[in-house]
């Protein structure tokens, strides 16, 4: 058996692509990284095994945690790190969600091809640049007085589609239909919703973005065919998440939990895992806080779909609708915890179990926490959406600035593997200090601009360099490791064309 060693921490392949940290000390369960030998030289230079090891000393947690191949260090708790966790016997982390809760990906199709965009990408992105807020700070499409901070908190998506900003179709093409019903609003502070209150509709900075992009390459023709995606075709892909809105109600939840759970806390190797015991008082007004936050953030896609709609109908004089078919492929997120079912060991008391305890498999009730991941689910998994269900669940993945992103399926081995979940990016290798000091954001926008005829428009060039293409991994190897695994199938291969920061 192969193994391997980063600053002290042993990791054994358990076969291609699958090295497992085993348990030991206060360890609940191993560990497992899911990356190819390339993948996990990058994700040893870091703290993320650190972080993932510490990850399974949380309660309740269940066999194994995981890192995906896109992994990096994170807050606590790594990004691209799953995390099942009993709903009744565990606990619920916050931290092993992260502070932008629902920060995730959408992508609408449009009938326009790259020849029909051709010419006209400085027009369009400067359109858009101006339709769509973005950077630090407040602004956005519409103004949240209490009622739309309500509805978007209560009813996501479905809110948004009867005031008008959005069709009936986006729904069925949104992760559970773009609403939490157990959304619980009374549970977001004050503090929390003012903070959203002048953001709904807006990029925020950082890694979001809003991407025009061609499709390239189709792989599997069947499902291309089911997705609507066509080579040639363009495509525009939003990432952002649910804002200052998002960040407070975590911020309120990990002080809260200091206060009210210091015991837990105290037995945790990491404070950032900061975790409120499940059936406690604070973890079901937390899930309840975040279901809200979930649905804000799909809000906040879905009133950017509607500015990207009325922006590419005005600059090529035609109906979004109705001329230019602009209607949503799919939305799903990428930090966020839920209460699914899935078939796990369990020992003699039919609770989760590890090793030698276990001594059948049962389904059970699990928070599953992705942090920097996002679900996958299968063909005929009743969670996929109807218009889906024969194919399995669209899966989106952004690469850089400067490479390909990708659309994947649900895999035949996600359940089995990962807890339905694949990577949710290329993953970063170099932090943002790092990267302002490697590149220059104007060089950067240059480049792209002369070498891929890729337009690219920021708040700062500051932004642009934190978010070069030579900050991240190769996308393309983390997508091999997901379709070899059987978690996530390549369907086809997207390139930017114009792009807007932060």
């Amino acid at each position: 058996m192969t193994t391997r060693e980063f600053d002290g921490i042993r990791l054994e392949k358990v076969r291609e692509h699958v090295w497992e940290i085993p348990r030991e000390g206060e360890m609940n369960v191993p560990a497992r990284v899911l990356a190819s030998e390339s993948l996990l030289e990058e994700i040893g230079e870091d703290a993320t095994l650190q972080q993932l090891r510490n990850a399974t000393h949380l309660p309740g947690i269940v066999e194994p945690a995981i890192c995906m191949p896109d992994g990096h260090q994170g807050y606590g708790f790594p990004v691209g790190g799953v995390g099942a966790i009993d709903a009744h016997t565990g606990c619920i982390s916050p931290g092993a969600i992260g502070y932008d809760i629902n920060c995730g990906v959408r992508m609408v199709r449009t009938s326009l091809t790259y020849d029909d965009v051709r010419g006209r990408e400085e027009a369009l992105v400067d359109a858009l640049f101006e339709a769509i807020p973005s950077g630090l700070g407040g602004g956005g499409v519409i103004d949240g007085d209490a009622d739309a901070i309500e509805g978007a908190l209560e009813r996501g998506v479905e809110w948004a589609v009867e005031e008008g900003y959005g069709i009936e179709s986006d729904l069925a093409h949104c992760e559970d239909e773009g609403r939490r019903p157990d959304a619980r609003p009374e549970y977001v502070s004050q503090k929390a919703m003012d903070r959203g209150r002048n953001q709904m509709g807006s990029l925020g900075s950082g890694n979001h973005f809003l991407e025009v992009q061609r499709v390239t390459d189709v792989f599997r023709d069947d499902v291309a065919d089911a997705y609507g995606l066509h080579e040639g075709e363009i495509v525009v892909l939003i990432h952002c998440g649910s804002r200052g809105l998002g960040h407070q109600t975590c911020n309120d939840y990990l002080r809260r939990i200091e206060t009210e759970h210091g015991d837990l806390l105290a037995d945790l190797p990491d404070k950032e895992l900061a975790a409120a015991p499940a059936g406690s008082e604070l973890a079901e007004e937390y899930y309840g806080a975040m279901s809200a936050c979930i649905n804000f953030a799909w809000v906040n896609r879905q009133l950017i779909t509607h500015q990207v709609r009325e922006t590419f109908g005005e600059v090529f004089d035609a109906d979004p609708i109705d001329d230019l078919e602009m209607e949503l492929l799919y939305d799903v997120a990428h930090n966020i915890g839920k209460k699914e079912t899935h078939e796990v060991g369990v020992g003699e008391d039919g609770l989760p179990a590890t090793g030698d305890e276990v001594v059948d498999r049962a389904e059970r009730e699990l928070y599953v926490h992705r942090k920097g991941a996002t679900r996958a689910f299968p063909a005929g998994h009743e969670d996929v959406p109807a218009v889906y269900r024969d194919v399995g669940q669209p899966v989106i993945i952004p690469g850089s600035m400067g490479a390909g992103s990708y659309v994947l399926r649900g895999g035949s081995e996600s359940m089995r593997v990962s807890f339905g979940s694949t990577a949710h990016g290329a993953g970063r290798l170099m932090s943002r200090t790092q990267a302002k000091q490697e590149f220059w954001g104007g060089d950067v926008q240059d480049d792209l601009a002369s070498e891929q005829s890729i337009y690219v428009k920021a708040q700062s060039g500051a932004t642009i360099a934190e978010e070069a293409p030579g900050v991240y991994k190769d996308v393309d190897e983390v997508i091999r490791v997901s379709d070899e695994l059987g978690i996530g199938d390549r369907v086809a291969r997207t390139f930017p064309v114009c792009n807007i920061k932060g």
